[in-house]
């Protein structure tokens, strides 16, 4: 068996119903959840809009592959209405479901990144993340990830809102 780390996050919508159902489709359909951490409110990242994002960060036990659970996670989000644009520049989003860790793995391809190479530059990722994770150590930098939350320079406000859902 394989783990992931899995960041969900969206500011369209219902928004914590949403990241509640991808938790849910994501438990169905690739693999038993572990772990969740608390949800959490945060300004938009890379591009200016009034609707603020909630993101959480689960761990998964999965029996796929990071690429099948890549494309599994991606037939999720258009589940659940995710419209990609394709763009250069980010975007409002119903749901956007990102890897962050595979097992220790370090994949660089071109559909697929692991770890994710923003984690550690993001507050919004590095909170979840720092919650139910926090002696992880990421397999590029060698750094825990509560040494990578510590020396995170994004001042970006989050805030834990809710308890695991």
């Amino acid at each position: 068996m394989n783990i992931a780390y899995i960041l969900l996050g969206g500011n369209m919508g219902n928004r914590e119903a949403v990241i509640a159902k991808a938790a849910d489709l994501i438990h169905a359909s690739c693999g038993k959840i572990l772990k969740k951490s608390s949800l959490y409110e945060s300004e938009p990242w890379g591009f200016e809009t009034d609707n603020q994002f909630i993101n959480q960060v689960i761990l998964i036990e999965t029996a796929m592959n990071a690429e099948d659970l890549l494309q599994n996670l991606l037939n999720i989000e258009l589940l659940l209405g995710r419209v990609r644009n394709h763009s250069a520049t980010y975007s409002s989003r119903i749901i956007d479901i990102d890897i962050l860790f595979f097992n220790d793995e370090v994949i660089n391809n071109e559909n697929l990144k692991i770890p994710h190479p923003l984690l550690q530059e993001r507050r919004f990722t590095m909170a979840p993340l720092h919650e139910i994770a926090e002696n992880l150590t990421h397999p590029l930098y060698n750094k825990t990830i509560q040494d990578l939350f510590d020396d995170c320079k994004d001042n970006s406000v989050v805030t834990k809102i809710k308890g695991s859902i």
